[in-house]
């Protein structure tokens, strides 16, 4: 099956800055991220698709090349996930961990770690964040168990490639000898090999123990990002990189905000009387409480816009609004005396419907909610 066009794959025209091509990858990053998206083969396909055409137009270089040539710029093993190499979901997250969000304290880099030392694997762990948090940012303390090097292990040099991590071989061709080289089987490349280990370690000279570690959240991420610390996963073996540990917010549903992006939407319910008098009404915020004028004449679906009181952007462009939307209520059952009442004001012009080009439509409210 023929591969798809990079610009095509993440949405973006050619001459796409990489600003807007890192928000491309990211909002395709997130929509099919795996814990979104559990046993859906489909979806991972896609989150590895998008990953590989990041790999490529995010480097200029290879940008450059691909412009010109297509795929055929990149031959098999030329590097990178673009250039034909293996890819799978702890490469992408290793190396684009920074498009979910900002790092803690270890913060973001290549996964790549020091020629001749195994790196542990990476964990994993979902956060349940409330809006209040997300717009404060959080400290949270959560509990993991992770694997860590034992203590009272011996190491000796490993007798299959004395201590060099890879073993090479030679093989007669119609060229002459041919020298290749592979990791060594028997050590994983380390180099070394378990002599003596304590009872309670397995293999590698791990074993298991739990560990508090203290999240710094910075405000405003978003439902579906992932974080990274880095150096707080499993040990690697012998005595090898720590991997990372890969942090998944999930958001939880406020009872009566709405999040879109920075912005927040509340549906404020107010009576006729309020709509035709006006009134001063309190609307709860992510922050707390605040209050609000409605004019007299208020019209249902008029929006009000709080400036500054939605959600901080995590990439620091400022905070967005809260956009209140009137909603003017309708009792369903009324009294005798009050349908006398309102029969009166039936018959009244001033209450009948009379919209004039001040009065916006549907449509030039969406606008100007956006605008």
């Amino acid at each position: 099956m023929a591969k798809r066009d990079y610009y095509e794959i993440l949405g973006v025209s050619k001459s796409a800055s990489k600003d807007d091509i890192k928000k491309a990858y990211r909002k395709l990053a997130i929509q099919y991220h795996p814990d979104k998206n559990p046993d859906n083969k489909e979806a991972e396909d896609r989150f590895k698709e998008a990953a590989e055409a990041y790999e490529v137009l995010s480097n200029d270089e290879k940008r450059q090349k691909y412009d010109r040539f297509g795929h055929q710029a990149f031959g098999p093993g030329q590097g990178g996930f673009g250039g034909g190499g293996s890819m799978n979901m702890e490469d992408i997250f290793s190396q684009f961990g920074d498009i979910f969000g900002g790092a803690f304290g270890g913060g973001f880099g290549g996964g790549g770690g020091r020629p001749g030392v195994a790196r542990g694997t990476n964990l994993r762990v979902k956060v349940r964040l409330t809006l209040e948090d997300i717009a404060k940012g959080a400290e949270k303390k959560i509990k993991i168990r992770k694997k860590v090097n034992a203590e009272g292990v011996n190491y000796k040099t490993c007798s299959v490639c004395n201590g060099a991590g890879q073993v090479s071989r030679v093989t007669n061709t119609i060229l002459g000898q041919m020298r290749t080289a592979s990791v060594c089987s028997a050590c994983g490349g380390t180099g070394k090999m378990i002599d003596n280990r304590p009872p309670g370690v397995d293999a590698q000279g791990l074993r298991e123990e739990e560990e508090v570690v203290t999240l710094q959240i910075p405000a405003g991420v978003v439902d579906g990002m992932q974080l990274r610390v880095g150096g707080k996963g499993n040990a690697g073996p012998m005595n090898g990189q720590p991997g990372d540990l890969l942090v998944l917010i999930e958001e939880v549903p406020h009872d009566t905000l709405k999040r879109e992006g920075e912005n927040l939407h509340y549906d404020l319910y107010i009576s006729f009387i309020d709509a035709v008098l006006g009134a001063s009404v309190e609307v709860p915020t992510v922050t707390g409480k605040a209050r609000v004028k409605i004019d007299p004449g208020a019209q249902s679906g008029k929006i009000l816009r709080l400036k500054g009181k939605g959600v901080p952007s995590v990439e620091g462009y400022g905070t967005g609004d809260q956009l209140i939307h009137i909603n003017v209520w309708t009792p369903k059952e009324i009294s005798n005396d009050e349908r006398k009442l309102l029969e009166k004001l039936r018959e009244s012009d001033n209450f009948k419907p009379n919209p004039n080009n001040q009065d916006k439509s549907f449509f030039d409210k969406v606008k100007e909610m956006f605008s």
